[in-house]
């Protein structure tokens, strides 16, 4: 009798969580990571043209900030930006400073892909654009930024998953995002085994839909290239 109530209880849980978790996810962690993956494309692409820019001085502030970033743990940064930047002065919101702190991350780590991309595209491609009269912008827009990023499509989606599951930290920062409403849930209901597995099996979710299509971009690019 005690283990069916038990179960009963468990699944009024789960049933009664779900959703307002999944509304979470929906309202808060698909757009941070939206927002700050495409913020941080961004930097990463400014990131990596000044490391390959052969300017000493942009090639150093770019080895220093990518350096910083991704020596330290995301958690430490986001700590920092949110908890303790008001010590001199400068007060930043949960959900901003949960975005800064991501595109920086994003930034950093993408940079290296982006930049390693546009590496691998042979001297032979540069020298044919430049032999037509097109500058250095143009043979960058037109005929190695489009190759170098077929090649880095693999590695950017699989950044873009992990930073999906990465802004669980932001509950860290009262972002009320997906892991946020399931501590407040655990700590009316005292089942965190059972709301903690159920955050998991949301992300497991996000997640599994991500891959599925990155491998369908992966194929497109694929046949658009064989093509």
């Amino acid at each position: 009798m005690f283990a069916d109530e038990r179960m009963d209880q468990i699944v009024d849980i789960i049933v009664n969580s779900f959703f307002p978790m999944l509304k979470a996810g929906i309202a808060f962690t698909v757009p941070l990571t939206l927002v700050s993956f495409f913020l941080g494309l961004l930097l990463a692409l400014l990131t990596a043209l000044a490391r390959i820019s052969g300017i000493k001085l942009l090639d150093a502030i770019a080895r220093f900030y990518v350096w910083v970033v991704r020596g330290t743990p995301l958690l430490v940064q986001l700590f920092i930006i949110f908890y303790g930047l008001p010590s001199i002065g400068i007060t930043i919101g949960p959900l901003p400073s949960a975005i800064i702190g991501f595109t920086l991350s994003v930034g950093a780590y993408n940079s290296e892909i982006i930049r390693a991309a546009i590496l691998s595209i042979s001297k032979g491609q540069w020298e044919a654009a430049y032999s037509i009269g097109m500058g250095y912008p143009q043979a960058l827009k037109r005929i190695i930024l489009p190759q170098a990023t077929r090649v880095s499509v693999p590695p950017l989606a699989n950044s873009f998953i992990s930073l999906v599951k990465d802004t669980s930290l932001a509950a860290t920062i009262t972002v009320t995002e997906m892991f946020r409403v399931a501590q407040q849930i655990t700590a009316t209901t005292y089942e965190p085994l059972v709301l903690y597995c159920l955050a998991g099996f949301i992300y497991l979710i996000f997640s599994t839909v991500l891959s599925n299509a990155q491998g369908q971009m992966e194929k497109r690019f694929d046949l658009y290239v064989t093509g």
